[in-house]
């Protein structure tokens, strides 16, 4: 046996089988399950601040100050940044290596084995099922309010057979899902253009509030630590916290670093632009520049509007609110115009935020049924479109139904732990693929390796360990049922152990 057939041999078998990266690189040349390279370097960074910058920049921030962290939320945000940049360097190079669809999933699958990889995909799906329910369902009570700002009433729901059912996520979902169905570019510049008008009205934002910022809001910069709220459970306080049978509390350097896992929620989503480097002309050069672009420009804007929301009115003002946003703020300093402005741009916002998700939840469950872990008519793409057309309509009704029907917004924290959790396997896997294949032609290359990924697969551990119980528990539940769908299914049909070879690799795909 030759050194690249022992490569192509994947390894360890049962659930711990590994695809080697040839096989990995070698999908895209099925004619039927294939993508259309049709991004730049420059749709990546529109995509990831298009899903980072939504209705969190203008409310996260200000939660996380009123609850968590205070005027020292500012550093929460650059603990965030920090651990999101070290991992998607992480993601940058694996995608700059292997340019398939799949993200962390694929990686996963070269570097650990299949279990983990599925359990990996399945945290993905959960991630963007539930964030695309998310934000579609804060973009229908969003287009209410901001209609309401401008004197127009428009209802929330209708009522359809005796059920309400809010019609605004519904209408949304489906408008996107028909432009990624119709192909990946259109969907792209769309997209640009609500990126662009939504990054103008934060700018504009930010630069009204400055006149209104005053230095002593921002003292105690960190607030001393103290009781958290009467009523606050065991189950809603940190894991760290209710393991070491500490009170629940607020503020202080625990309040920094529970805020720092709260605001990661405002970088999720970079992890979705990785999964369409199948789609990427030159993937090795483009989507390093692309994810790691838009991660700072991101950076720059949170951080900014922090400081502006922390510096217009004190933390305990935001606190007294039972919804603390910017636009709270706004109203404390006596500018109400400001509301008008923001609620434009978070619909603008959540707008482009949901269509990246969508086109994130779609990739990922392609990539799984195209390895036969998930049914594999789920992984067929139109000759006309180049898209995974009914998997994408099919994504989009599952995702309308949740939103229109359901209070999916109480699960917002799942979507953190399942992020954190692909975060934690792509750090650690990327010293252990240039372990096992050195060969390997890179793109890009994490500086300091193997010292900066596994120092990023900790961060993460860290930022999931300071979420709450509860969701600890919610999310112990989703990979219960995701083991017992791989064993009840997706082990008898992988293509990888049932022995089926990868297709030839087409002539016209970019290998690394």
């Amino acid at each position: 046996m030759t050194s690249t057939d022992a490569r192509r041999a994947g390894g360890p078998r049962g659930i711990l089988r590994r695809r080697s990266v040839e096989d990995a690189m070698a999908v895209v040349g099925d004619p039927d399950r294939r993508l259309r390279r049709t991004l730049g370097a420059w749709d990546l960074a529109v995509m990831g601040v298009a899903v980072a910058v939504g209705a969190g920049i203008f409310s996260v921030g200000a939660t996380a100050a009123a609850r968590y962290a205070g005027p020292s939320v500012i550093v929460s945000f650059v603990i965030a940044s920090v651990v999101c940049a070290l991992a998607i360097m992480c993601y940058a190079e694996f995608a700059s290596t292997m340019p398939v669809a799949g993200s962390a999933y694929t990686y996963s699958y070269t570097t650990m084995g299949e279990f983990i990889a599925w359990i990996i995909g399945w945290d993905l799906i959960l991630e963007m099922l539930l964030a695309s329910a998310v934000i579609a369902k804060f973009w229908g009570v969003y287009l209410s309010d901001a209609f309401a700002l401008f004197g127009v009433d428009l209802p929330p729901t209708v009522a359809v057979g005796g059920v309400d059912v809010a019609w605004g996520p519904v209408l949304i979902v489906a408008v996107f899902t028909t432009l990624l169905a119709i192909g990946t570019r259109l969907s792209s510049r769309v997209n640009s253009v609500f990126t662009i008008l939504k990054v103008g009205i934060t700018l504009f934002v930010i630069v009204a509030g400055f006149f209104y910022v005053k230095a002593e809001n921002w003292s105690p910069f960190v607030p001393p630590s103290q009781p958290a709220p009467e009523g606050t459970g065991a189950l809603h306080q940190p894991l760290t916290g209710f393991l070491l049978g500490l009170e629940p509390s607020m503020y202080g350097v625990m309040g920094i670093l529970s805020g720092a896992a709260l605001v990661f929620f405002a970088f999720i989503g970079f992890d979705v632009v990785a999964t369409t480097a199948e789609e990427t002309r030159n993937p090795q050069r483009a989507v390093p520049r692309g994810i790691l672009g838009g991660l700072a420009l991101v950076t720059v804007l949170y951080v900014l509007v922090t400081v502006v929301v922390t510096g217009m009115v004190s933390y305990t003002e935001l606190a007294a609110s039972d919804s603390p946003s910017l636009t709270t703020a706004f109203v404390l300093v006596g500018a109400e115009w400001a509301g008008r402005v923001i609620s434009v741009g978070i619909v603008l916002g959540l707008t482009s935020v949901l269509m990246v998700l969508l086109l994130g939840l779609t990739r990922v469950v392609f990539a799984m049924s195209r390895d036969g872990l998930l049914p594999r008519a789920m992984s067929r793409t139109s000759r006309r479109f180049g898209t995974p057309l009914w998997l994408q309509v099919g994504a989009g009704v599952i995702v309308a139904l949740i939103a229109g029907l359901s209070e999916v917004e109480l699960l917002e924290e799942m979507i953190n732990i399942g992020t954190l959790s692909a975060f934690v396997l792509v750090s650690f896997g990327v010293p252990l693929l240039r372990r096992s294949r050195p060969d390997l032609p890179r793109g890009f290359r994490v500086p300091f390796s193997p010292v900066l990924p596994i120092i990023s697969g900790l961060a993460c551990i860290w930022l999931m360990l300071n979420l709450t119980t509860l969701t600890w528990l919610r999310f112990l539940v989703w990979v219960v049922v995701g083991a017992v769908i791989y064993f009840g299914y997706s082990y008898r049909h992988s293509m990888l152990g049932r022995g089926v070879p990868a297709p030839a690799l087409a002539e016209d795909v970019e290998r690394p």
